[in-house]
């Protein structure tokens, strides 16, 4: 049941946790929902290897159901008080498909009380498909998501998850946690994907599972890629190919000396590797992108009502990231509504994304409010810059720090922009330079006050800035910091200021 909302229709804020019971881990993660936007409030992952046994006996590891039951009666005690319609639970390949899986969950229901959802091959990719769209709304292309055990496969066709499959491509069932055999382990994943090269076919692979951001985060490290956020970062084909074949190449030993790559997943990355590798060549990959959103997501977005469901995950993130008691909530949307008419003069520099961005930008007006004045600025574009917002690239990520830190200073750029700069162009910093002046002069000249807002304007005529208000609210105009902020927006712009 989801709780009422406020006047503008979203609901209350509310906690939900997500237990998934997956063939190489079990995972407990509580997350904060606040209408469309998610935000995990506590994780706590325990490699159980329920599966490593699998391909051999048809059975769940006996070390792995041990570990796994302790982890769970763990779980069960962080949840204690919760009700049973805050928690969601699944298992997914390993339980699925070993012939004690169903025995296991009976002793995990009589030892702990949690009832855990065996999701179907098809359920489970479809749920995997509908975590991407969380976190990426206008997703296209392929979701490859890869677990222990399997390999899910689904197309995404603008509307939802279509054509599910999933097949027996996990590290495990592939071998491991033996030396990867390249030649022998490629013909098998050959084999498989084969017959369905045609069907799956794209130029956007959009990677789920830990092994391929782990994949996604070395590639970083390799390229000196300034911003460590492994959530809608993109690889192209060459870079992917590159990466993966390097990593087949490593020993054990060697994956070892790599600094930042997950311990767990020393036995199982070459495999991984290797999966996404024959993907990339099969279904014609041009570009992966890394999605950290997947099952656990899924399952949360299918939960929301359909009104949530459709706002947009970005606008809706910004605006429970900088909300706070004591500010007009109202502010936001009133600023969006005060400069939109400025901007929409101005050339797209993300095409259909520029509305949404600018609506973002204005969500995040008041989000250094609480910051020491002195670095309030450079805080607000590290808080963007790192923050778990959804529904958005990297380019976009770094152009509404940008905006953030123009909010609160009329300095060219943050103490730290100079690396992350290499991210955004000049011209789209340059944009971000104008939103963020027009942003921190709206709520200058209102004095944070949205009805204010309504009695003046923006509007660019010829070469001028023009900053007008209604007659009988020509004071508003006055005072020298508003000039002052009117005159950087101007600059920003390259244009005259005319006040009046």
């Amino acid at each position: 049941m989801w709780p009422r909302g406020d006047s503008a229709g979203r609901p209350e804020g509310r906690q939900a946790a997500v237990i998934d019971v997956g063939s190489n881990s079990v995972r407990l993660v509580i997350y904060r929902i606040d209408g469309r936007a998610l935000w995990t409030v506590y994780n706590e992952k325990v490699v159980a290897g329920l599966g490593k046994d699998l391909p051999g006996s048809g059975r769940l590891s006996a070390e792995g159901m041990e570990t796994a039951l302790l982890a769970l009666r763990r779980f069960r005690a962080v949840l204690d008080g919760w009700k049973a319609d805050e928690v969601m639970s699944a298992a997914t390949a390993a339980v699925r498909e070993a012939a004690d899986g169903k025995a296991f969950l009976k002793r995990v229901k009589a030892e702990t009380g949690l009832s855990i959802r065996i999701l179907s091959g098809e359920e489970e990719a479809r749920y995997a498909a509908l975590g991407v769209i969380c976190g990426q709304p206008d997703a296209q292309g392929v979701v490859g998501d890869l677990g222990g055990s399997s390999l899910e496969l689904v197309r995404l066709n603008g509307l939802g998850p279509v054509e599910p499959t999933t097949l027996p491509l996990g590290p495990f069932a592939l071998g491991a946690p033996k030396a990867l055999d390249p030649e022998r382990v490629k013909r098998t994943i050959d084999d498989h994907l084969q017959p369905l090269a045609n069907r799956y076919a794209t130029p956007e692979l959009h990677a789920v599972g830990g092994a391929w951001r782990n994949l996604a985060l070395l590639q970083m490290q390799l390229a000196d890629y300034p911003l460590h956020v492994a959530h809608q970062y993109e690889v192209s084909r060459s870079d992917a190919l590159e990466l993966v074949r390097f990593v087949q190449r490593q020993s054990r030993a060697s994956l070892e000396r790599i600094e930042g790559l997950s311990k767990k997943r020393f036995d199982t990355l070459p495999y991984s590797a290797l999966v996404l590798d024959r993907l990339i060549e099969r279904l014609g990959v041009e570009r992966v992108v890394i999605s950290a959103y997947g099952v656990r997501e899924g399952l949360l977005l299918e939960a929301m009502p359909p009104e949530v469901r459709d706002l947009d995950p970005l606008i809706e993130g910004c605006e429970a990231l900088s909300a706070f008691r004591g500010a007009a909530p109202e502010l936001g949307q009133a600023l969006e509504a005060w400069v939109a008419p400025l901007f929409e003069r101005l050339p797209a520099l993300f095409g259909a994304r520029d509305p949404i961005l600018l609506a973002a930008a204005c969500r995040l007006a008041d989000l250094g409010a609480r910051l020491h004045p002195d670095h309030r600025a450079d805080l607000a574009f590290e808080q963007v810059l790192r923050a778990p917002l959804a529904g958005m690239n990297h380019p976009e990520r770094v152009f509404l720090a940008y905006v953030a830190f123009a909010r609160h200073s009329a300095a060219v750029q943050p103490t730290e922009g100079t690396a992350v700069g290499r991210v955004l162009n000049l011209e789209r910093r340059q944009r971000a330079r104008a939103v963020g002046s027009a942003i921190r002069l709206g709520c200058d000249l209102s004095g944070r006050n949205p009805r204010l807002l309504e009695k003046s304007s923006l509007a660019i005529k010829g070469d001028r800035l023009q900053v007008s208000a209604l007659t009988g609210w020509e004071d508003m105009l006055l005072g020298e910091q508003t000039a002052r902020r009117a005159q950087t927006l101007a600059h920003a712009l390259k244009l005259k200021l005319e006040l009046g």
